[in-house]
């Protein structure tokens, strides 16, 4: 690297050390001590904060978070597979218009289109509305895990979309030529060609949904309404009402272990992240 892109790069080294090193420097700080509540200058270094994780309470929150959090990535593979091979065949005069349609609600505050979802789904919401000019009974929509994956799927489904379209698009199109020259019918181009050329993408997506949809609070605390809580829920909790820092600060560092834990299975399956091509 030359000099001038040394001084280029410091900027952004400057912004990462303040904004992002620092920070989780302070997260880590909080959550390997404890205050005496008699002398509250007193501080305490221990890993008391990370032992209290394992009551299981706070076990079973985690574990119910992994498992919607993991279905709702499932969904969106599954919806979002079809929605990127579909756009990857669409001519390029419609393309662009597509890829603007699916990305308009994203221009859109996840909190907005939480609330929208919230009329939908209401007891007076478009839905029962519906229901009701058609002399049929109210249906429970909303205030539950269903709703929640729900919102969960409608606000992350793009971040599957665009790594496994990103794939598919770069994908050489003389393979599935060869393939198809050599016999093989729809469904085994697609089982030996298609999809393991487009397995980066598809990894790649699993993490940028799940990540967040582990880690969300907005969405369960408006669409769940707090019936069930979720480990975001919990650590907004200890930080905003119960003030305790510490422990909070300890369940954030458990989160971010499975983020380094899932960064870690991309190394491992060797997968170039920018141009979405195993290497």
């Amino acid at each position: 690297m030359n000099s001038k892109s040394r001084y280029l790069a410091y900027p952004y080294s400057i912004w990462m050390l303040v904004f992002i090193l620092f920070p989780l420097f302070l997260i880590f700080l909080y959550s390997i001590t404890l205050r005496n509540p008699n002398d509250i200058k007193t501080i305490t270094f221990t890993f008391e904060n990370f032992g209290k994780f394992f009551d299981p309470i706070y076990v079973n929150v985690l574990i119910r978070s992994i498992s919607i959090a993991a279905l709702s990535t499932g969904i969106c593979l599954i919806v979002g597979y079809p929605v990127a091979y579909l756009l990857t065949r669409a001519k390029d005069k419609h393309k662009g218009l597509m890829i603007l349609l699916f990305i308009l609600p994203m221009w859109m505050n996840m909190l907005l289109r939480t609330y929208a979802w919230m009329t939908i789904l209401g007891n007076t919401g478009l839905i029962n509305s519906f229901l009701n000019l058609l002399n049929l009974p109210n249906v429970n929509l909303l205030y539950n895990n269903k709703a929640v994956i729900l919102g969960m799927v409608y606000n992350f489904l793009p971040f599957m979309v665009f790594p496994i379209y990103t794939a598919l698009n770069k994908m050489d199109r003389s393979l599935i030529e060869a393939a198809d020259d050599l016999g093989a019918d729809g469904f085994t181009i697609f089982k030996r060609v298609i999809f393991p050329l487009s397995l980066p993408g598809v990894i790649s997506g699993i993490v940028m949904v799940f990540m967040p949809a582990v880690s969300t609070f907005v969405i369960p605390r408006l669409l769940g309404g707090g019936k069930n809580v979720l480990i975001g829920n919990l650590i907004e909790k200890l930080f905003l009402v119960t003030r305790d820092w510490n422990f909070g600060a300890a369940l954030s560092m458990i989160i971010l272990i499975i983020i380094f834990i899932s960064i870690k299975i991309l190394n491992i399956l060797k997968i170039d992240k920018e141009s979405g091509v195993s290497i």
